[in-house]
């Protein structure tokens, strides 16, 4: 299991807060330190993921609970309408971010804001946030909207403007409880729905029309790994 680097930060002081238990005496103490370490470490697990199939799908660039599906216009993505996937992340969930398709990133915009939690309806418009929108080879716009919740203290994105990526690489994360909004054209066919629960990098989300009728004749979307 591999771990965010921006774990170790948190997770230090536990550590050296354990170790100085221990040397005054207080065995208790040093491992109700040593377990809560452990615990802030688990927010920033990053377990490997894999997905087994066409390489035109969506997959989700984050793990939690899907809150809410619509079909909104956005400015910052440029004219058109596009399906918003809203998926909210609990302390239990993995906190990094995955890219969900190939291409190239054309905006990385972060916006500060607010710390309201995230499943208002208005997180999106007031939380601190970072949009990065992705052109695809065929000229279509994928925006993935890390969005700040009322634990959350900070977004990071790795990616740049002009970075070229692939699709399932590390983006970032949201330290401890969030929200992610997945934004694609109207023209996609959604493959999820409300409840559903996702994994970044191996649950398909979405397909461009043209392949939806391609997909119904074979019977699936392909598989995930865990």
């Amino acid at each position: 299991m591999k771990f965010a680097k921006e774990a170790w930060v948190f997770v230090l002081p536990f550590l050296f807060l354990a170790g100085l238990l221990f040397v005054l005496g207080w065995p208790g103490w040093g491992t109700g330190a040593l377990f809560a370490g452990l615990l802030v470490l688990l927010f920033f697990r990053d377990p490997k993921r894999s997905y087994e199939g066409d390489a035109e799908y969506v997959l989700a660039p984050a793990d939690g609970l899907i809150t809410r599906i619509d079909v909104i216009e956005d400015p910052e993505m440029g004219p058109g309408r596009y399906h918003r996937i809203v998926t909210f992340l609990s302390v239990f969930d993995i906190h990094v971010q995955r890219v969900p398709v190939a291409g190239e990133v054309i905006a990385s915009r972060y916006a500060a804001g607010r710390k309201v939690a995230a499943f208002r309806e208005d997180a999106g418009d007031v939380n601190e946030k970072h949009l990065s929108v992705l052109r695809r080879p065929s000229g279509d716009l994928v925006g993935v909207r890390q969005i700040a919740g009322l634990l959350a203290r900070r977004v990071v994105c790795y990616l740049k403007e002009g970075d070229h990526v692939h699709r399932g690489q590390l983006m970032g994360l949201i330290k401890f409880s969030s929200r992610v909004d997945l934004l694609i054209p109207e023209s996609y066919r959604v493959l999820v729905k409300k409840g559903d629960r996702l994994k970044n990098g191996a649950t398909p989300v979405a397909m461009p029309a043209a392949l939806a009728g391609a997909s119904d004749q074979a019977g699936g979307s392909g598989k995930e790994s865990r």
